[in-house]
């Protein structure tokens, strides 16, 4: 059960990180083609956000897939079993920000901390790239 566990825990990353990948890549290749500079810099924020909400959907999916089999742990608390729940639970764990009214439990603990790692590392990334993006396209706007 542990390298199954393992596995989906790889795919499910690899899956985030690729996705954050070619976003960005497409990003920085389309953007410049825009007019105008402040146009840009808002194109890049939207396509660096909706990545970000795939990714945890991404997530989500997982928590609700492997809670409901039940053989690699559950999630806990104020949980109604919903996909739903299980995108708030992983929003609140991909930012870090953990309200912990929703608790992991089992084997499911391990994908939780690999999340708000791969959260933390997609919006330094993601910030990183913003702050190119915004270096090179504001000095332009007059």
């Amino acid at each position: 059960m542990f390298i199954v566990l393992c596995l989906i825990n790889i795919a499910v990353i690899s899956v985030a990180v690729l996705i954050h990948h070619e976003t960005l890549f497409t990003l920085a290749k389309f953007v410049p083609r825009l007019a105008k500079p402040r146009h840009r810099v808002l194109v890049a924020l939207t396509g660096v956000l909706l990545a970000h909400a795939v990714e945890v959907w991404i997530f989500s999916l997982a928590y609700f897939l492997l809670s409901a089999d039940g053989s690699f742990g559950a999630l806990t608390g104020n949980f109604s079993g919903t996909l739903l729940d299980s995108a708030y639970f992983s929003f609140t764990v991909y930012t870090s920000l953990g309200f912990g009214d929703i608790v992991p439990v089992g084997d499911l603990r391990f994908l939780c901390g690999l999340e708000s790692l791969i959260g933390l590392v997609m919006i330094a990334w993601s910030a990183s790239f913003m702050y190119l993006e915004m270096q090179k396209n504001w000095t332009d706007i007059k």
